[in-house]
């Protein structure tokens, strides 16, 4: 999936992936896609979640070798 961004949070557990997250995501323009790394397994129900509650779009999640890679498109300012 292509993306504009990536956010390496790999030997973070929750909530710090959200948290960073949510920092990067203000820094995004309007359309720009986020991909997120984590090895966190909370990450598969915590993104689209967050992203639902903050009007952001959750694109969809891949999972390879124990690595969760989450994509989301910023909605919002």
């Amino acid at each position: 999936m292509d993306f504009d961004v990536e956010l390496d949070t790999l030997g973070k557990q929750c909530p710090i992936p959200i948290v960073k997250t949510a920092k990067k995501m203000k820094e995004l323009e309007v359309g720009q896609v986020l991909r997120v790394l984590s090895d966190d397994e909370g990450i598969k129900e915590d993104m689209p979640a967050w992203a639902n509650t903050t009007g952001n779009e959750f694109l969809g999640i891949e999972e390879e070798d124990g690595m969760y890679i989450c994509y989301v498109k910023k909605v919002t300012q």
